[in-house]
C-alpha cells in the first residue's frame, strides 16, 4: 500500500518562507515523477512544480523564481521550498507521485498553506 504524507504547511506572513515535505512509503517503490499541486479556495487544483527521478524540474509561471522543488530518491522524499510568499499562494498543497511501470498516480492528503497580507 503506497502512502504519501505531506508536512510543513502553516500560516506565514507575506514575504515569508515555508518548506513543504512529502514522504512516500510502501513496499518496492519505483517512483518516477513527483510533484506538487495546489488548490486555492474556490478554484481548481493547479500544478505548482514537478521533478523527474533524474532531477529534471519544471515550474508553473507563478512559482518560477520563488519556489524550488527537490527530491531525495534514496529516501522517497520530496520538498518544496517556497520563498517570497504572497497571499495568492494560499491554498491546500498536495503532493503526488507516479509509481511503477504503469505510472499509477498517488496523492497525499494535502497540507494547508495560508499567507497573510
Amino acid at each position: 500500500q503506497v502512502q504519501l504524507v505531506e508536512s510543513g504547511g502553516g500560516l506565514v506572513q507575506a514575504g515569508g518562507s515555508l518548506r513543504l515535505s512529502c514522504a512516500a512509503s510502501g513496499s518496492s517503490l519505483s517512483i518516477n515523477r513527483m510533484g506538487w499541486y495546489r488548490q486555492p479556495p474556490g478554484k481548481q487544483r493547479e500544478l505548482v512544480a514537478r521533478v523527474t527521478s533524474g532531477g529534471r524540474t519544471n515550474y508553473a509561471d507563478s512559482a518560477q523564481g520563488r519556489f524550488t522543488i527537490s527530491r531525495i530518491n534514496a529516501k522517497n522524499t520530496m520538498y518544496l521550498e517556497m520563498n517570497s510568499l504572497k497571499p495568492e499562494d494560499t491554498a491546500v498543497y498536495y503532493c503526488y507521485a507516479d509509481i511503477g511501470y504503469r505510472n499509477d498516480d498517488y496523492w497525499g492528503q494535502g497540507t494547508q498553506v495560508t499567507v497573510s497580507s
